[in-house]
């Protein structure tokens, strides 16, 4: 097993988990099996209980695990299925030594950070880069680990002794370090400087870590006068400084990466088998598809009515899915985040800007979104936007607890029941519409929801979402919730209309809704943002887009297929449809090795 480590060094958020991710996908190229280890040094012993705010959104695997927002992008980058031990904090590490400990597997000794939790970390770290991940079974060849935070963090330090211990019990041969490292660029002088560079690599090789590969991010690119002085003085070779200024696309840094000669330096240090020279066209997929992603000009207008929208982070993988969806139609992305609690009567009087600011970006989209969330600030508003999009038909895909605010806006506005409400936010309502799960609601926050890759049945085939998915009886999607509709209602919500097409496998959840008789007004329980890939868009983010601009019905009677002439940017150029483009481009090999 061979291992790349990656640090970051001068502020957090620097891009480590893309830079990681570009290893993994640049070597995946070349034929190489890849896993990924994603280390959070917070004390919390999985991301579950965060806010988004705190943190960002959080991912859920197939298995159920609750993790950072970074597995994400490995999962969509790599093409590949982590496990929550993929995913490594402080808490779990100290409660695994804790348990061993209370079992007396120490035998008496004192328990202390060096060795017992540096051999913890270790061992996990072995372990878990054995484990397949790819739909193959195939056993990984190349394990990435990336050591979230920066350089010089109290909490990371048991982290980087591991791993300086670890370096040696893997061998020289086996394991590289690259240190990802910010260059700014001062306005006052005009010039890159490296000095923050300098410390951070000054205060890694303090600590027992010398970096292999020094990544440099920088908002312009670089010259060879910066390289040469950070060469120079970190103590590596010209060609270990890799510079990565701000792009167009994250799919362009997969390309960046190698162009500067990343392939020929770990196939050396790493003692690959990749057969040197590199074909002529290696990689260029990826160039291929970066350039269609940055010549895409007729925009599509996404409305995402949320409870967090200060922070894009929060709904990293809904907007990656929307992303994915317009590409693949051949239209730009064109996204605006609704505080949800704007849309509510309470904001007309308290801020009348932001009450009409709301409703007019609401009233211009092309299409909504409603995506997950918790707690009760911001439900009266999206269920306000529920009820604008079904009485003036515009495009509308809940998720999670979209589902449920397009239930209570129905049961409220069509059958009357006026106190309808989800027992999250009121308890006591005599129409409770949406209750809780007793079996996942003990008491504890951490893990304890409806978690991971569930079943959905369709249990009718006149359904718009059934044909996207391409007809199946059965589909497997993650979920994430502690709510769900109320069984007791579901006959006469039915009765009016809203048709409940997807259930589980049990036939006790509603898993699936639509709206008979609009063009799309649907809605899932579980979470298709998980399982989206930019050349395999999620079916119901893919509907959405396709109803926002008006492709919809063509696109379902054409059997679920794009055509050069329908689906391109200026409608004439037939070369322009992501389609036709994709499938005269990218070989079926690469296209497995191109997914992000």
């Amino acid at each position: 097993m061979k291992y790349i480590l990656v640090t970051g060094g001068v502020i957090s958020g620097i891009g480590k988990g893309v830079i990681a991710s570009s290893f993994g996908t640049i070597l995946k190229s070349c034929g190489i099996s890849v896993t990924s280890i994603k280390i959070d040094p917070y004390i919390n012993i999985d991301a579950g209980t965060f806010s988004p705010y705190e943190h960002g959104e959080v991912y859920v695997l197939d298995d159920g695990g609750e993790v950072d927002l970074d597995l994400g992008n490995y999962e969509r980058f790599l093409d590949i299925v982590l496990h929550k031990d993929n995913n490594i904090t402080t808490g779990k590490i100290y409660e695994h030594v804790i348990k061993k400990e209370r079992k007396g597997d120490y035998l008496g000794k004192t328990v202390q950070v060096v060795p017992h939790i540096t051999d913890a970390i270790q061992e996990w770290v072995e372990k878990v880069s054995k484990q397949p991940v790819n739909r193959d079974g195939k056993l990984p060849e190349v394990c990435i680990i990336e050591l979230g935070g920066t350089i010089g963090d109290i909490e990371g330090m048991p982290f980087v002794e591991a791993f300086r211990q670890f370096q040696f019990r893997v061998k020289k041969e086996n394991f590289c370090c690259a240190h990802v490292s910010l260059v700014p660029s001062p306005k006052s002088t005009g010039e890159p400087k490296t000095k923050p560079t300098q410390s951070s690599v000054r205060e890694l090789r303090g600590l027992g870590l010398s970096p292999d590969l020094i990544i440099c991010r920088s908002e312009k690119p670089i010259g060879n006068n910066i390289k040469d002085k950070i060469s120079n003085f970190c103590h590596v070779a010209p060609d270990q400084v890799i510079t990565i200024h701000d792009l167009s696309s994250i799919y362009r840094v997969p390309l960046l990466m190698q162009e500067q000669g990343i392939v020929q330096y770990l196939n050396e240090r790493l003692q690959l088998s990749v057969r040197m020279p590199l074909p002529i066209d290696f990689m260029n997929t990826w160039g291929n598809l970066a350039e269609r992603i940055d010549h895409l000009r007729k925009p599509v207008n996404i409305a995402l009515v949320g409870k967090y929208t200060k922070l894009e982070d929060a709904y990293a993988s809904v907007i990656k899915s929307l992303q994915h969806a317009s590409i693949k139609v051949g239209y730009k992305l064109k996204l605006t985040l609704i505080d949800a609690a704007y849309l509510e009567s309470e904001s007309k009087e308290t801020d009348p800007v932001a009450y009409h600011q709301a409703w007019q970006n609401l009233c211009s989209s092309d299409g909504v979104i409603v995506p997950g969330g918790f707690g009760q600030r911001g439900i009266t508003g999206k269920i306000e936007a529920c009820k604008w999009c079904r009485e003036h038909n515009k495009p509308l895909l809940g998720i999670c607890l979209g589902l449920q605010t397009i239930v209570i806006e129905y049961a409220r506005n069509v059958l009357h029941l006026k106190d309808a409400n989800s027992t999250e936010i009121d308890p006591d309502t005599k129409n409770p519409v949406v209750i809780d799960m007793p079996e996942h609601n003990q008491g504890n926050m951490g893990g304890t929801m409806r978690l991971g890759q569930r079943a959905t049945r369709f249990v009718t085939t006149v359904s718009t979402l059934r044909q996207l998915y391409g007809n199946p009886e059965i589909i497997q999607e993650r979920h994430r919730h502690r709510y769900e509709v109320n069984p007791k209602y579901v006959e006469v919500l039915e009765a009016s209309g809203l048709k409940f097409v997807g259930h589980d496998e049990e036939n006790v959840r509603m898993e699936i809704v639509e709206l008979e008789g609009h063009e799309y007004y649907i809605a899932t329980q579980f979470h298709p943002e998980y399982l989206s890939r930019p050349l395999k868009p999620s079916p119901p983010f893919l509907g959405l887009i396709l109803a926002s601009t008006g492709k919809l019905k063509s696109y379902l009677e054409r059997g679920c297929r794009l055509t050069p002439t329908q689906f391109s940017d200026n409608d004439s150029d037939e070369g322009s449809s992501t389609e036709f483009y994709l499938q005269n481009n990218l070989s079926e090999d690469l296209l497995k090795a191109t997914v992000i």
